[in-house]
Order: structure tokens, then sequence, then C-alpha cells
């Protein structure tokens, strides 16, 4: 049972969070998924909650909780069949303010991260390149040191939040000579003169605002710099491994939710004088799935409780991420041939899901990317561990 994880507490936080998604969300979904654009109000809401804040300390607005409270978070958006919702709000809460939790100074967390925490900002993580993907040895973007001010220019794309957020949080190469090593993480305002952005068109994901962002000679003051110059590589490594089991919980969940919508729709749908929850053809299958699933939703708590303890998880944080998200794509899959024709329909959940869930293997560093860094780890004897 998840009890070897989760407190009363725990299951008394779910039961309001998902009460909260039902009364305060779920209404909108529909409206957001078509537009493309996830109204201010429901930001403020999430801040006034908490949910926001799950991770990041008192001190700054936030509650200072348990990984599993995350945990909790990013299993009961996934019911409410909105990848794009649910990839806006843990990208930033999860991604941009990781970052500001973890390398910004004390100025940098009152001005960026307690509003983040509140829901009175909204922030993007810019890490990905047109030309880099999940190579992020090889970004191009540059920020070059003038006087007390630095000066950005490149590009990155498919950044989640990247049209709609008030901030932006982003790595550029600050001495390109030294590759990797040179590179260095900023933060700095959606209103500084030279940011634009271009909103992607995207197959699934359609309520978050993906976007492609421009710099064009953007000056910010050099005390926009997160943490120490150089370092950003061996900062956005340490964070990976949590982005990873994040894109692991968020699969496993959307497979068990696919799976309760399927078995509830076998129970009511006949065929031939019986319901077709009755056929071992599809009985079979549903409980290859649901084995499936559960293998990996309990590897992911595992992982979770590990890292929370403060753990050296990129291993099994990567392998979380490969498995749970092909996992996702194939119960997924299978969900909606159990629906026949209907799973087809955009009006039954499972043609949005099959869309969403598609992104998983690829988002975040693609499967095949994962694939190299764990035989790297398990055959190579590499070890990612950062320097310092």
């Amino acid at each position: 049972m998840s009890d070897l994880y989760f407190t009363e507490e725990h299951h008394l936080f779910r039961e309001s969070l998902r009460g909260f998604l039902q009364k305060e969300v779920v209404p909108h979904i529909e409206k957001w998924e078509e537009t493309g654009h996830i109204e201010r109000f429901i930001w403020k809401k999430f801040g006034d909650m908490g949910y926001f804040g799950l991770a990041t300390p008192e001190a700054y607005g936030g509650l200072d909780l348990d990984l599993f409270y995350t945990v909790i978070l990013l299993e009961e958006m996934q019911r409410i069949n909105s990848g794009g919702f649910a990839a806006a709000i843990w990208a930033h809460a999860y991604l941009a303010m990781t970052h500001l939790n973890k390398e910004a100074n004390h100025e940098q967390k009152e001005k960026y991260l307690t509003p983040s925490a509140l829901g009175d900002a909204i922030g993007c993580l810019c890490i990905t390149e047109p030309f880099g993907g999940s190579d992020v040895a090889g970004m191009r973007t540059t920020a070059v040191k003038k006087d007390d001010t630095y000066v950005i220019n490149g590009s990155k794309t498919f950044i989640t939040n990247g049209v709609y957020s008030d901030y932006l949080v982003v790595a550029a190469k600050t001495s390109p000579e030294l590759g990797n090593k040179g590179i260095s993480i900023f933060v700095m305002d959606r209103d500084t003169p030279g940011i634009s952005a271009t909103k992607l068109d995207k197959l699934g994901w359609r309520a978050s605002d993906t976007g492609e962002i421009a710099f064009d000679n953007v000056e910010i003051p050099a005390s926009n710099l997160m943490g120490e110059e150089n370092q950003g590589f061996s900062y956005i490594m340490q964070h990976f491994a949590l982005e990873r089991l994040i894109m692991g919980v968020n699969a496993h969940a959307r497979a068990e939710y696919a799976l309760e919508y399927a078995k509830q729709y076998m129970s009511e749908r006949t065929a031939f004088g019986r319901t077709i929850d009755r056929f071992q053809a599809l009985r079979h299958t549903f409980a290859d799935c649901t084995t499936q699933m559960e293998i990996c939703k309990q590897f992911n708590y595992y992982v979770t409780k590990r890292l929370d303890a403060g753990d050296y998880v990129v291993k099994e944080a990567t392998m979380s991420k490969l498995q749970s998200t092909k996992m996702a794509d194939d119960v997924i899959y299978q969900c909606l041939q159990f629906l026949g024709g209907y799973g087809y329909m955009e009006e039954y959940p499972l043609a949005r899901m099959a869309r969403d869930s598609r992104l998983g293997p690829i988002g975040g560093g693609t499967s095949e990317i994962l694939k190299e860094i764990i035989a790297k780890m398990v055959i190579d004897d590499k070890d990612y561990k950062p320097t310092t």
C-alpha cells in the first residue's frame, strides 16, 4: 500500500487538493485548451492555497514540506486531463522556482521567489535552444560582461510559460571558450528591452504556452547573476534529478487515471450480450497495463523517498522518466483501444491524453539521451556528481 510513503496529513492534503481542482480548475480547462492561455486568476488561487510553496522555505512564503506533497500535487493535476495545465504549473514551481530556491541570493529571492510562491509572479526556465535540444553544453546564447551589466544574445525554444511568464531564469555562456564549464544562470524581467517571444503550436499540452524566445542585446544588471559565474552547468545538472522524477510521477499518474477511466467504461459498454470487461483478451491486456503502471509507481515513490532524504539519485530518476513515460504511452494507447471508436473522439478524454502523453519521452531529455546517460553510469561507471 502507498501508506508506506503517505501519512494521514498527506491523505487529507490530497482530498483537499482534489476538491480544489474540481471546483476551481476543471470548469475552465476546455477554454484554456482552446485558447492556449491559462488565465491569471488561477495562479493567484494556487498561491493563496500554498500549492506553489510546497518545497519553498517559509521565509519566502513557502511551506517547506516533504517531497511527497509535491508527488500528490503532480498526481492530482494529471487526473484533470490537461497535460498543458499541469506542465505550466510544475514548470513554474519546480523549474523556475527550484533555481531561485537553490541559487538565488536573498535579494533575488525576495524579488522573485516570494511572489512566485504567492502566485503573484510566473516564471519560466530557459535552457533548451533551437540548435541544441538536449545538448546543454552546446548552447550558443551568450552573456557578455560590460561594466556592471551583462548583455545577453541568443535564443531558447520549447520553453513552457515562455510567452506569458513575468520573469525568466536563463542559462547563457559567460565564457564560451570553456564549453560547459563556462555557463552561468541569470534571472531577468519579461519586460526587459530586447526580449521577444513567439508562441509555438503543439500537438498536445495545448493549454500551456510554449515559446521560442529571442534575446537581442538584452542588458541586465550584473546583480541578476544567480550563484557563481561559470557554475551554471553544475546547477542545471543538480536539478535534472528532480525534473526527471517529476516527469516520471506525471507519467504513472496519467496512466493510472487512464486505467481508471477505461475500467469504468468497460464495465458499462456491452457487446455480444455482455460488458466488454468480461472478454479475456481485454481483461488480460488490462492486467498487463495495470501491472506495468504499478511497478513504475512504486519505483517512483522509492526514488522520491531517497531524493527527499538527500540521496544522490540521478541514475534512478533518469530510469524513472525513461521507463514511466514509455509505460504511460503504451498504457494510454491501449486504453484508447479499449474505447474503440469513442477513444478517437475528442469529447472522450483518451484522445487528449494520448496527445499529451506523447511529450513524455521527448521533453526534459529524450529517451534516447536518457539511455545514453544510464549507459554511461552503469557501463562506464561515470559519476555525474558536481565537482564542487
